[in-house]
């Protein structure tokens, strides 16, 4: 058993709803162990600048419901220098913190892992980001609100769609991972789904428009922002010149995706991991994410929990075809 007496907790990079439990319960697990929490605002810049103050279990009551990080969350490119983690490093042995518990994606990882090589601190981290895209657990932080969040906002622009006989391209989320457009394009009963991972072109989107239904009063595209075939505006600009019949607009839902109260799941989700993260630094784990797989705790090396380009399941595709008719 490791002998661990204050752990520094941090939320860095994109915020996710769940965060706030996930804070929750490494606050009130490292208290329940006897150990000391300090939290640190703005994530490595707020480590930087020593921004830093004790926690207790009263500071983190009637958050777990909450959206956003009451941590707060920054990008810090003076942590990508050596001279910034050396005042990281001196702010936090100033604190008294000898651990850290990192909540975040792939570059709160990447700095978590430099760092804790350059200082020999413990460190852990739990995935935080709405675009379930890191090796190493089934389902991240934020996910399965975000994209409850846009089925909610597609299910609404259907029925403007059905009621003026329109073609909605929708983008969503997701820098290099599709995989919010995949599954809420299946729920939402999308036509086509255009993401990065698939390599799908505008052409085959065509074929399908070409075959579906005319009597159809509303059609979906899903879009992955950043995607091959070009944003929103350059595939609505394509299929309005394909097909002028169409009365196409575009929606791009934008940051909402990372609002809101976060949903069962994520709270359970983040509840979970961020008690294992507490129970690994005591047990001796560094330099890992914990993570969730098959409903089971896992340990991910962070050089490994990094690689964010997740292999799609063809079948998802397939069913988007099948029931695109």
């Amino acid at each position: 058993m490791t002998q661990i007496k204050n752990i520094g907790v941090y939320t860095s990079g994109g915020d996710a709803p769940g965060m706030n439990a996930a804070i929750r319960a490494v606050v009130r697990s490292s208290i329940y162990y006897g150990i000391d929490v300090t939290g640190i605002r703005r994530g490595y810049d707020g480590m930087i600048k020593g921004d830093m103050f004790p926690m207790d279990r009263k500071s983190v009551s009637n958050i777990i419901q909450r959206g956003g990080t009451i941590l707060k969350t920054a990008r810090s490119e003076q942590f990508r220098t050596p001279e910034g983690r050396k005042q990281a490093y001196e702010n936090l042995k100033a604190n008294n913190v000898d651990a850290l518990v990192a909540i975040g994606g792939d570059g709160t990882f990447t700095g978590a892992r430099i760092f804790g090589e350059e200082y020999g601190m413990p460190i852990v981290g739990l995935p935080g980001t709405i675009d379930n895209d890191l090796w190493g657990t089934d389902f991240t932080i934020g996910y399965d609100t975000a994209i409850n969040t846009v089925i909610d906002a597609v299910d609404k622009i259907r029925d403007t769609a059905e009621s003026h006989d329109r073609l909605f391209i929708v983008e969503v989320m997701g820098r290099d991972s599709g995989l919010i457009a995949l599954r809420t394009g299946i729920a939402a009963g999308a036509e086509a789904i255009l993401i990065p991972e698939s390599k799908t072109d505008l052409q085959s989107v065509f074929d399908r428009l070409e075959r579906g239904r005319k009597d159809k009063k509303s059609k979906i595209i899903m879009l992955a922002e950043n995607g091959v075939a070009g944003d929103a505006f350059e595939v609505g600009r394509q299929i309005k010149e394909k097909f002028p019949n169409y009365d196409t607009r575009v929606s791009i839902l934008g940051h909402i995706q990372r609002g809101g109260r976060p949903s069962c799941m994520d709270r359970v989700l983040a509840s979970r991991v961020g008690v294992a993260a507490v129970e690994a630094l005591r047990n001796g784990h560094r330099n890992e994410m914990i993570g969730l797989i098959h409903n089971e705790i896992a340990y991910t090396p962070f050089e490994h929990a990094l690689k964010h380009n997740v292999e799609i399941n063809p079948d998802f595709l397939k069913i988007v075809e099948i029931l695109a008719i």
